[in-house]
Order: structure tokens, then C-alpha cells, then sequence
């Protein structure tokens, strides 16, 4: 049996099958095997691992925890009950429309943060001027419609992760934002925040940054300082407000004390720290990275849920999912009829009614022509019955949006 345990429950004799915090990279340890020394069970609980999954079958029960499948059958139900309190704006500018100036856009943005990278790097100061200036530009497209440089965000490439990851990270703060109806200012800063928040890993050293295999616990500790460095870089950045450095110094900070770099906890961190660390981490999980295989938007929605007994606020959690819905633009998705197709675009009458371009009928197994379905359009009798996981289909999402 697969179930949930909190790390103060952890034995040496005990069998990981998850470390449930992907977010972290922790790719210095292995996320499964058997528990054989105490000093291990020390290094987990100093990770800042508040929860971990075990296998009884492989190694030693524990009288606490709660199974998987109970865990799944509660994050379910949460999910559905806040998916069901979603509203949306309408667009302003139809979504094919919108894609052509989101692509340029979208390319802009992510030669910018190369550029900002490579003079820090110098020495240089950062063209604020010119940061401005894609924020602004993002932040209207979002405005004109978020659907396109949503589904961008999708596309990955693992080479260009640090970039796209700001990017996105970035555009999803300015939805989530607007979503609370935040002011054009704010959500300009936020969008600035974003932007640079991972600028401080320019000062990590390359050896480290970039190491294929697994860090030890010295260069561990040298990767997390990359926040309190972009938290300076920007504080003595003139132009750059204290609300942006405050996105970029609290992204990985969490409620119970146990992120970095200051070690906040609860209202210690700030409304926008905390809704940044929640848009980070669902941006983290859902990509492809060295040392994690990015899970659907789906599910990554109920892992959020999940963290919030201990890492995020569960208020910011459930307006995020009310925000995204609970199948966001990129979500693989199967239909009643037994159509399968991708989310293109969140529909402002009911966001479980999205715009999906179907592709293939699972029941007959073959495809179908290419074409996009508005489930929310009267008179239609389909329905998204669940999400699909594009790995285990073998489907190139990349190549359907």
C-alpha cells in the first residue's frame, strides 16, 4: 500500500516511494528506496519535507498516514467544489488573433531575460527600461486575451527552461492578478518580479548551476541562496520597486517556516510572495527538467492542493484554481463521446466547458480531424469527463498548440 506519512513518522527500515516535493531540486537524493540510517532521515527532514509517501509492500508499515487513494478520492472532490466557483473575462481579441502578436511577444520576452542574464553576468546594469517595456507588452496581451500566451507557456524545451520558466511565470502572475482585479500598476510590478526572479542564479557558479549529476550538500545550500541574490541585485537596482523585489525574494518562501532564505512563515510573507510561490511551483511541476518529468495541469492543480497543509496558503490556492480552472490551457483531456483533445482556451461562460481541439476517438482508436469543439456552446452534448496524462498517451502536446 502506497500512503501518506508525515516526515516525524519516517523509520529507518521505511520504503519512499515519493518525497512530494518536486518543486525542490533535491536531485542530489534519490525520491525512492529504502530508509537505511537515521543521518538519512536527518537530510530529508532539513529538505524541508513536511509529508512523504511510503511503500509498505517494500519496506515498513507506519500506524499514521492516510493511503493514496484516499488522498486522490479528497483531492478530487476539492478540486471539483472550486472548479465549479470559476469566472472568467471575456476577451477582448478572438484567441487565433491574439497568437501571432503572443508568439513575437513571447520570443521577446524570453531574449530579454537572456540579455538581462548575460549583463549582470558583466557586471552590467540591468536595462530596466527595456524590462518595462516587455512587461507592459505581456501584460496587454493577457489583457487582450491570456489564452495565447497560456498556451505558449506550454510549449517547453528542457534547454531553455530558466528563461521560458520567468516568461511563464510572469504571464501567469499577471492572469492570476487581474484575476483579483489588482490594479495596472501592481500588475505591473508583479509582472517585473517575475521576470527577474531568478536572476540571482547568474551569481551561482556554473560548475553547480549546471551539474548533470547529483550535488552534494554543499552546493545544495549554494543553489537556494540564488533568491537572497536576486533579492539584492534588485534592491540596489534603480527603478525596480519594492514590490517587485518582494515577488523575487519571497518565491520560494512557505507558510510553515520551512523555505528559504529567510525562513518566513504564515503572515511573515506577504500576500504576493505567497501567490508567487504557488504560481512557481505550478510552473516547476508542470515542465520537463533535469531532474523531474513535468505532471498535467490537472494534477498538478490537486498537488497544490495537497501542499497547502503545510507549504501554501490554501485560500490563494483555491482563487489560483478558480483563476486557471481545473483543466488549464494545455490540459489533455477526454470527452463523454470518448473524443480526445487539448484545451486551447478557457471559455468565459464556464471554464469546465473549455475550447478543445479534438484529434482522436479513444473508443473506435483511431483519429478524427483536426478541429476545435466550444463545449460550452448551446446545444452541446459533450463534456469533459477527465484529464489524460500526454506521457502514458504518448501525445505531443507541443504539437497540438
Amino acid at each position: 500500500m502506497i500512503k501518506r506519512i508525515p516526515v516525524t513518522s519516517l523509520r529507518v527500515g521505511m520504503y519512499i516511494s515519493d518525497l512530494n516535493t518536486d518543486w525542490i531540486p533535491h536531485y542530489n537524493y534519490s525520491r525512492k528506496g529504502k530508509i537505511g540510517s537515521e543521518a538519512v532521515i536527518e537530510k530529508i527532514r532539513d529538505l524541508g519535507v513536511s509529508e512523504l509517501y511510503i511503500d509498505t509492500a517494500r519496506g515498513l508499515d507506519s500506524p499514521d498516514g492516510i493511503p493514496l487513494e484516499e488522498i486522490d478520492r479528497l483531492n478530487e472532490a476539492a478540486l471539483q467544489k472550486v472548479g465549479a466557483q470559476t469566472h472568467y473575462n471575456r476577451p477582448r481579441v478572438e484567441l487565433e488573433i491574439e497568437r501571432h502578436r503572443a508568439g513575437d511577444l513571447h520570443d521577446e520576452a524570453k531574449q530579454l531575460i537572456d540579455t538581462v542574464m548575460g549583463d549582470v553576468k558583466l557586471g552590467r546594469s540591468i536595462d530596466v527600461d527595456s524590462v518595462n517595456d516587455v512587461a507592459d507588452n505581456l501584460l496587454e496581451s493577457v489583457l487582450r486575451n491570456h489564452n495565447a500566451l497560456s498556451s505558449l507557456g506550454r510549449i517547453r524545451h528542457k534547454d531553455a527552461y530558466l528563461m521560458e520558466h520567468s516568461v511563464n511565470l510572469a504571464v501567469l502572475m499577471s492572469v492570476y492578478g487581474r484575476y483579483r482585479q489588482f490594479e495596472r500598476t501592481t500588475l505591473h510590478d508583479i509582472m517585473v518580479g517575475a521576470l527577474l526572479h531568478d536572476i540571482g542564479k547568474i551569481k551561482i557558479p556554473d560548475d553547480v548551476l549546471h551539474k548533470p549529476g547529483r550535488l552534494n550538500d554543499r552546493e545544495f545550500e549554494i543553489i537556494k541562496r540564488h533568491a537572497l541574490f536576486s533579492e539584492e541585485i534588485l534592491k540596489t537596482t534603480p527603478g525596480i520597486s519594492p514590490l517587485t523585489v518582494c515577488v523575487a525574494a519571497q518565491h520560494h518562501e512557505k507558510i510553515d517556516g520551512s523555505g528559504y532564505p529567510h525562513g518566513l512563515k504564515g503572515n511573515e510573507i506577504s500576500e504576493y510572495g505567497k501567490m508567487t510561490a504557488i504560481v512557481d511551483v505550478y510552473d516547476a511541476i508542470t515542465s520537463d527538467r533535469v531532474y523531474h518529468r513535468g505532471i498535467p495541469p490537472t494534477a498538478a492543480m490537486k498537488k497544490l492542493l495537497e501542499w497547502t497543509e503545510h507549504h501554501l496558503d490554501r485560500r490563494l490556492v483555491e482563487t489560483f484554481i478558480k483563476c486557471m480552472g481545473i483543466y488549464p490551457v494545455g490540459s489533455l483531456v477526454e470527452l463523454e463521446s470518448g473524443l480526445m483533445g487539448v484545451v486551447v482556451e478557457i471559455n468565459e461562460h464556464s471554464q469546465l466547458a473549455p475550447t478543445v481541439r479534438l484529434f482522436y476517438n479513444r473508443k473506435l482508436r483511431q483519429p478524427v480531424s483536426l478541429r476545435l469543439v466550444d463545449l460550452s456552446k448551446p446545444g452541446n452534448q459533450d463534456r469533459i469527463v477527465h484529464a489524460l496524462d500526454p506521457i502514458k498517451e504518448k501525445v505531443d502536446i507541443n504539437a497540438l498548440m
